[in-house]
């Protein structure tokens, strides 16, 4: 193998809207600001990278009836309470996308100082399950808006430091969300994409990333091959994950940064971007189970990566 290799703090605005405990009809708005619902802010991305842009402008139309249509495509979309209170609270967001919530959800961003300049439209559960693909568990907030655009692999790649992450071809929504909420808890720097072969963070992903994918920084590329090589001249070290691995992943891994490199559901890392890994390693599972689900083994891989990072 060759050796190539947020938090979005914002002031809170004037006060204002409707009184403490009085609740907004359907079509009004909530646009102030008081204190008092828990806000995710608190915890921080710990690189201090800035977050994902927006992809342009968002495409406004309205609330959907679901009728004459196949259905709402969920990238346009971001549902449930902290997914959607993170994505208000990311800068990138600001002035974009159109905010729904049931009256007693408008009335907790307008308690907790969360609407960070944003105008809620109330209305009910029904007009917002009609919005949405069917089982979405929205929990009375819904807010329509562009998917994020990214950031450049060379922000990513400069200062070399920590670890990224790379996802070889993953397209389970529900595993890559569950990777970037890892990535976030562990203190990664970013999460590396493949453009063409990766959902849109938004939907189902980003409900389960539970807001980690508006606190993350990611970047898309076309190429994996070669964002590997351009990582490598700038310092990175490439370790990427094989049940079938030489080396054990504490054996693999050391205080240098590091990209985890993680493939896909059913094939594992392509040939090519394996071989552009300074090394593959295996989790041991001394249990004598066949191997884990990918989200799984990137938390543990990001685990120990953090602890040799730490070392």
């Amino acid at each position: 193998m060759s050796s190539k290799s947020e938090r979005n703090d914002r002031k809170a605005g004037k006060k204002g809207g409707p009184s403490n405990g009085r609740k907004a009809p359907p079509g009004k708005a909530f646009t102030g600001a008081r204190k008092g619902f828990d806000d995710p802010r608190s915890a921080t991305n710990r690189s201090g990278d800035r977050p994902n842009p927006s992809a342009g402008e968002s495409r406004e139309r309205g609330a959907a009836s679901g009728r004459g249509r196949a259905g709402p495509d969920p990238s346009d979309f971001v549902w449930g309470r902290h997914p959607v209170v993170a994505a208000l609270a990311n800068p990138a967001r600001r002035g974009k996308g159109r905010l729904l919530a049931t009256s007693e959800r408008a009335e907790e961003l307008e308690d907790g100082d969360l609407l960070n300049g944003h105008r809620v439209e109330v209305v009910d559960n029904q007009t917002l399950n009609r919005m949405l693909p069917a089982g979405a568990v929205h929990q009375g907030l819904v807010f329509k808006v562009a998917p994020l655009e990214g950031v450049s692999l060379d922000e990513l790649a400069e200062p070399a430091r920590g670890v990224l992450v790379m996802l070889d071809q993953l397209t389970d929504p529900q595993n890559v969300g569950a990777i970037f909420r890892s990535a976030l808890a562990f203190g990664a720097r970013g999460v590396i994409v493949q453009d063409r072969h990766a959902p849109a963070l938004s939907g189902a992903l980003a409900k389960a990333a539970v807001g980690a994918t508006e606190r993350l920084p990611h970047a898309r590329v076309t190429n994996l091959s070669r964002a590997l090589e351009r990582l490598a001249e700038s310092g990175w070290r490439a370790v990427g994950l094989d049940g079938s691995g030489e080396q054990t992943l504490e054996e693999a891994l050391d205080d240098r940064p590091t990209i985890l490199v993680m493939g896909s559901e059913g094939d594992g890392i392509r040939r090519l971007v394996a071989e552009h890994c300074d090394a593959l390693a295996r989790i041991p599972m001394p249990g004598g189970f066949e191997s884990l689900n990918v989200s799984n083994a990137a938390a543990v891989a990001l685990y120990e990566a953090s602890r040799k990072q730490a070392d």
